[in-house]
């Protein structure tokens, strides 16, 4: 297998693409420990000082969904909310906190996450710190599905590829095609996804990595750099339908201050933001937020047929109605 891996690293030296199948083919051979670490640290380099290309990153896709444990959910249509992280923002769980806003509104959600890289509290940290005990048992996960209206999906439990290569992740302290990976290997394969991106490069290669995917999609961008709408100015939107730069103010929403996104100094202080926005007890900008992304994250589960301004009005019944908690308190309930 070496003779291959080293003919690999030959064409991308000579800055030659891979195929979909080969990045797949290679990354199933990480995970029979086929090549060694000094061999897959060349291949993450090469790949990062190119650039990756929609066909290698699918090919890596299909190779984690391969090797990993499949999440078969019972129902035609729900969505995933997710951000590429690695903004260096700190920000409080915006696209979790959104998830249960829009399972309250009456979707459904299958929310994919970790625990946190860059921030105090990842998806899997706040999830956690409620008392959720994390499981792959299918039973399990399309109660929850269908019961509540949300599951969760701890990365970790699903992604087994993914443990073959964190000491070199670690050891490397750059980003790699790896960390683009997370927000398109939901183990349960939804056709529904809002993904926030750091910057605009990444929103070009997600929009091709979508429309090869054949799913329905929103790609949200901050243009000041964060991975979600931060309503701290104007943001870019890219969906199935259309392409469109937004003020806040053209939704209704007035300008939030940086700090006013921060998720805190600890995994309590982000907790505590979380319950207070489905409390509807949150600061007025932690809110509109919340409404912003979870409005956009309906808008593509209902096709774009509806304005956004609709669906950020559905967003807003679901939180000032007590449905959004009364679906998280549920949620615990099922997956305590």
């Amino acid at each position: 297998m070496e003779q291959t891996m080293k003919g690999y690293l030959f064409r991308l030296l000579n800055h030659e693409e891979l195929s979909r199948e080969e990045m797949k083919t290679i990354l199933i051979g990480i995970t029979h420990s086929e090549y060694p670490n000094e061999q897959i640290t060349a291949l993450l380099t090469c790949l990062q000082m190119r650039g990756v290309t929609v066909d290698e990153l699918l090919g890596f896709r299909d190779g984690i969904l391969e090797t990993g444990v499949p999440a078969l959910l019972k129902a035609d249509r729900y969505i995933d909310v997710v951000g590429t992280g690695g903004d260096r923002k700190n920000t409080f769980n915006i696209s979790t906190t959104a998830c249960f806003v829009i399972a309250g509104a009456g979707y459904k959600v299958a929310k994919h996450g970790n625990y946190a890289a860059t921030s105090v509290s990842g998806a899997s940290n706040v999830i956690q710190h409620h008392g959720i005990k994390f499981t792959d048992d299918i039973d399990k996960l399309n109660r929850s599905l269908n019961e509540a209206g949300i599951v969760y999906l701890h990365a970790q439990l699903f992604a087994k590829a993914m443990k073959f290569v964190g000491p070199i992740r670690k050891a490397l302290q750059f980003p790699t095609i790896f960390n683009l990976l997370g927000p398109i290997v939901n183990p349960s394969q939804p056709k529904c996804q809002l993904l926030g991106v750091a910057n605009l490069d990444q929103m070009r290669l997600y929009n091709s990595v979508y429309q090869k995917l054949g799913i329905d999609y929103g790609i949200v961008n901050s243009i000041d750099g964060y991975d979600e709408i931060s309503l701290t100015g104007d943001f870019k939107v890219t969906t199935n339908n259309y392409e469109r730069i937004f003020k806040p103010q053209d939704l209704g929403f007035a300008i939030a201050k940086p700090e006013e996104l921060v998720g805190g100094a600890t995994e309590e202080e982000a907790a505590e933001i979380f319950d207070a926005v489905l409390e509807n007890r949150a600061l007025p900008a932690q809110k509109n937020i919340v409404l912003a992304n979870a409005g956009f994250g309906i808008q593509v589960l209902e096709k774009g047929q509806k304005s956004i301004e609709e669906c950020i009005e559905i967003a807003r019944e679901s939180i000032d109605s007590g449905a959004a908690l009364r679906t998280f308190k549920k949620f615990v309930e099922l997956n305590s």
